[in-house]
């Protein structure tokens, strides 16, 4: 549902706590944040403790650090939304992090039988005439924060910082006044980094349930798996329970946003016991919680949730595309993570294929950047060389780079790769002359062959010096001789052609067949481009600046 009206439905239930009760944290992390913090206050007041708990286990932290701006907005909205539970659920229940956050954001003080309260001065506040306490300023509060001195406040506006925690340290002396003391005697004898740490661990633990293990473990799921070594990895059990059990709740953001097309998905709907599809569910929520954390994200919103759903999908899919069985007893046989591993080694193969060749290829001895390979081919290499290498979707689903999510894209990905292998091949035995020239900023492999050519056919010099590409008059001269007689839009001559793979072959040592095997389908597709940029244009009407597959003279 939208967010608004899934608000209404849970409000309007006939038992709203029951519903809110029935979600899984995920879910309820994700619903709260759909609909809005500060919105979500009657939701707030229903959560459960463990719901509660995993939204301040993801939203108080960033990284191993404790954010404590993040963490005096999340006492401020839930003190406000039920303030006697939450005031009552922090002293009793999470009184570590309630002594650290008050130790971080206030100063304590003790007043002696013998002391006057003036001595601490007017901004230390009291309930009791014995513990004073100010709040504290000081840069590291406000680290994320924009405002130095602001939090927002449960209508949207925005209250100053002070006034939160007040009406907070009110309603914990209120509940029960002698723990508020004991609260506030704690927390000025803690010791700050070891305090932090243990809360790090105790919070690490509790979302290692959920599939968010500590980065230095997470970053293992990329590790690549072949598929040969798959089956020495380790098999999983899981319970049929028939119609008898049911494994709720299990998270349903994760599973709802499966690609219905892809091979994960097929295999998942082919599954019959529900008790199994259950299961399967919340290891590929706990699958994708993982990758958040690999890859340092930060989810709080269901679009960005999607991005990670689709990548592991996709490198699942991919796994099950290149093992041999049914895909139903595969999911079901081995590990998500594996099948993950698997999929995501295609994508490294390629990857590590691509530096290795970069390091010896013939473009880069010659000092040209990436840019040589013209745009498409630089996109698809420039991707495989990041990182995480990415799939280059030149805004075909609207973007420009994105997961790989099909064995599809791994072929053609390859197949971008071979080609541009095969041509730096082929240019390290043409051995053209490039440095010199004065247009090589604008440089790519189209251009570079066929200007070459151009010459050989008018019968100039074959280095192209400096001073001197190829001139307009010339290149007229080549440009009448490429065609075909007849209408518009013209086609290339086959002698033209034939003389052009006699040359290659002449220049670079290797047969016509040879060439024809290893670049082919790259020359047929530069001919097809010539005849379509030029197969209208009137041979008065050439202009250099829009002809980048020729170098010439302006």
């Amino acid at each position: 549902m939208p967010s608004e009206k899934a608000l209404s439905y849970i409000l309007d239930a006939k038992n709203p706590l029951e519903v809110v009760h029935s979600l899984p944290e995920e879910d309820f992390y994700f619903l709260v944040h759909d609909i809005g913090p500060e919105d979500a206050l009657p939701i707030l007041s229903l959560a459960s403790h463990k719901q509660l708990e995993y939204l301040l286990d993801i939203d108080i932290w960033t990284r191993d650090r404790f954010n404590n701006y993040s963490a005096a907005q999340w006492i401020g909205l839930l003190s406000t939304a039920d303030p006697q539970r939450i005031a009552q659920w922090f002293s009793t229940r999470k009184t570590d992090l309630l002594e650290f956050f008050i130790f971080k954001n206030i100063e304590v003080k003790i007043r002696e039988s013998d002391q006057d309260p003036s001595d601490f001065g007017d901004d230390y506040i009291t309930f009791d005439d014995v513990f004073y306490f100010k709040f504290i300023e000081f840069p590291s509060w406000t680290e994320t924060a924009e405002d130095a001195s602001e939090t927002h406040d449960a209508d949207g506006s925005l209250k100053d910082r002070a006034d939160v925690l007040m009406a907070f340290m009110k309603q914990l002396s209120d509940l029960d006044h002698p723990l508020f003391q004991s609260i506030l005697l704690e927390s000025a004898a803690i010791i700050s980094s070891e305090t932090e740490e243990e809360l790090y661990r105790l919070r690490n633990v509790r979302l290692a349930e959920k599939g968010f293990l500590p980065f230095e473990e997470s970053i293992g799921i990329y590790q690549p798996l072949k598929p040969r070594d798959i089956n020495r990895s380790r098999q999983k059990r899981l319970i049929n329970t028939g119609n008898s059990e049911r494994f709720l709740p299990v998270p349903f953001f994760t599973s709802q946003m499966i690609d219905a097309q892809s091979p994960f998905a097929k295999a998942l709907t082919s599954v019959t016991d529900e008790g199994i599809v259950m299961q399967l569910q919340t290891e590929f929520a706990a699958l994708c919680n993982q990758l958040i954390v690999a890859d340092r994200k930060v989810i709080m919103e269901r679009p960005s949730l999607r991005d990670v759903v689709n990548k592991t999908c996709g490198y699942i899919s991919i796994g099950l595309k290149n093992l041999p069985g049914e895909h139903r007893d595969l999911i079901r046989k081995y590990p998500l993570s594996d099948l993950f591993r698997v999929g995501y080694g295609f994508a490294l193969e390629l990857k590590w294929r691509t530096e290795k060749w970069r390091d010896k290829s013939w473009f880069k001895a010659e000092g040209l950047p990436l840019r040589f390979w013209g745009e498409d081919w630089l996109g698809v290499i420039g991707g495989l060389l990041l990182k995480k290498p990415l799939y280059f979707d030149n805004y075909e689903t609207g973007v420009l780079y994105r997961e790989f999510t099909t064995m599809n894209d791994i072929v053609k990905t390859e197949t971008v790769l071979d080609e541009a292998i095969a041509v730096d091949n082929l240019l390290a035995h043409l051995s053209f002359t490039v440095k010199p020239l004065h247009v090589y900023s604008l440089l790519t492999y189209k251009n570079l062959i066929l200007t070459h050519w151009a010459r050989f056919h008018l019968g100039l010099n074959r280095k192209l010096a400096a001073a001197s590409s190829i001139s307009l008059d010339a290149f007229r001269t080549f440009f009448n001789d490429l065609w075909n007689p007849g209408r518009k839009p013209r086609t290339i001559k086959l002698s033209m052609k034939t003389a052009f793979l006699k040359w290659l072959s002449t220049a670079s040592g290797f047969s016509s067949t040879e060439i024809t095997d290893q670049s082919g389908n790259t020359l047929e597709k530069l001919f097809l481009e010539i005849e379509s940029e030029y197969g209208e244009v009137d041979i008065h009407a050439l202009d250099p600046r829009f002809i980048p597959h020729f170098l010439i003279e302006k």
